[in-house]
C-alpha cells in the first residue's frame, strides 16, 4: 500500500465511526455480575480498513485469566462454557497483565488509524464491556481505550440484516462458517463476531448504504 492508499485509509476510518476505532471482544466468565463473578478468558480483535473503505480483522490477542482473589465461580456456568478455571495445565494470567497487554494493543491500533478511541463490537456486546469495564476498575488500569458505555453489538445488527440474534444462526445466515464444538471459547467467538460484524458492516456499503 503506498504512503497516499495509507492515509486514505486512515481517513476512511477516522470519518466512517465519529473517529471511534472498532475493536471486537469476547470475555468467557463464570457467572453474569462483573462485580463478583471471575473473567475467565478475553479475546481482542482491532478491526482495519483498506483504500476502498472496506472492513476486516486486523491484530488478534487474547488470555486465559486467573480468577481474581475472592471472585465467584458458578458451577453452572462453567459448565455450560466448558472451562476448568484451575486445570493444572491452563496457562492463565493474572487480570492486571491481560487487560494492559490488550489495552497496549489496542492504543496502537486507535493511533495507526488516527482514531480519538476505540469502541467495543461485542455479541451482545454490554456484557462484554461490563466485565472488561470492572476488571479495569478492580485492578485501577489506567488509560482505558474504549468508549466507556457506548458499544457496537453484532447480535442487534445481524437481527437487522438477517433476522438472527444468535451467533451461530448468525453466521450462518451470513455465509460464515462457524464450528459450535468450538464456541465459547473466547477466541474463537471473537473471531467469528470481527467477521460477523465485517460481513454486515461491508454488505451495507456495498448497497450503497455509506458513500466515503
Amino acid at each position: 500500500m503506498s504512503n497516499e492508499e495509507h492515509n486514505r485509509s486512515h481517513s476512511l476510518m477516522t470519518d466512517r465511526f465519529r473517529s471511534f476505532l472498532p475493536v471486537v471482544i469476547d470475555v468467557e466468565t463464570a457467572g453474569f455480575n462483573p462485580k463478583t463473578d471471575a473473567l475467565l478468558e478475553i479475546a481482542a480483535i482491532s478491526i482495519g480498513m483498506d483504500k476502498h473503505g472496506l472492513v476486516m480483522p486486523e491484530d488478534k490477542i487474547s488470555f486465559h485469566i486467573q480468577p481474581f482473589d475472592g471472585a465467584n465461580i458458578e458451577q453452572t456456568a462453567i459448565d455450560f462454557i466448558g472451562i476448568d478455571p484451575f486445570h493444572p495445565l491452563r496457562i492463565a494470567h493474572p487480570e492486571q497483565e491481560a487487560l494492559t497487554a490488550i489495552f497496549k494493543t489496542v492504543r496502537k491500533a486507535v493511533k495507526r488509524y488516527a482514531c480519538s478511541r476505540a469502541i467495543l463490537v461485542g455479541h451482545n456486546a454490554s456484557f462484554d464491556l461490563s466485565f472488561v469495564n470492572a476488571c479495569t476498575e478492580r485492578n485501577d488500569i489506567k488509560r482505558n481505550p474504549f468508549h466507556p458505555f457506548s458499544c457496537f453489538d453484532t447480535a442487534t445488527l445481524s437481527g437487522l440484516a438477517y433476522g438472527q440474534t444468535v451467533l451461530a444462526r448468525a453466521c450462518d445466515a451470513a455465509g460464515i462458517r462457524f464450528d459450535k464444538d468450538k464456541a465459547h471459547s473466547a477466541r474463537y467467538d471473537t473471531h467469528k463476531t470481527a467477521e460477523l460484524f465485517c460481513t454486515i458492516v461491508n454488505r451495507w456499503k456495498e448497497i450503497g448504504g455509506w458513500c466515503d
